[in-house]
């Protein structure tokens, strides 16, 4: 006798908008307002990173604060676990390959308020 137990779920409601049309991540409609600012909502960067006292003096809350941090290297830095960065999330594991090249499309083209 075989139980077959499957369980569903997933942050992104369509796994054709996570990884496109041939199981690839897709990075080419990445923006802050859907794409960044979810990844950092459900990674739990601003528990910490938001606020009048952030966390590390990182404050992540909001376009200019993250648009900053992510051009000074440090945001990518940080979730791609590079040496002389702190890893993020502290605590907790490492983001996807997927979503850390999510990030770094966005901080490559300038990290644009879009």
């Amino acid at each position: 006798m075989f139980i077959v137990v499957a369980a569903t779920g997933c942050y992104y409601d369509k796994e054709e908008e996570l990884y496109g049309h041939n199981g690839a991540c897709n990075t080419e409609s990445v923006t802050y307002s859907v794409t960044v600012s979810g990844l950092l909502n459900s990674h739990g960067c601003l528990g910490c990173h938001a606020g009048p006292t952030p966390d590390g003096n990182i404050n992540l809350q909001g376009h200019t604060n993250l648009a900053a941090v992510a051009r000074s290297g440090k945001l990518y830095g940080s979730i791609n676990h590079m040496p002389g960065f702190q890893p993020m999330p502290q605590g907790s594991n490492k983001m996807s390959s997927c979503d850390i090249s999510r990030v770094k499309a966005w901080v490559d083209a300038g990290a644009p308020n879009n």
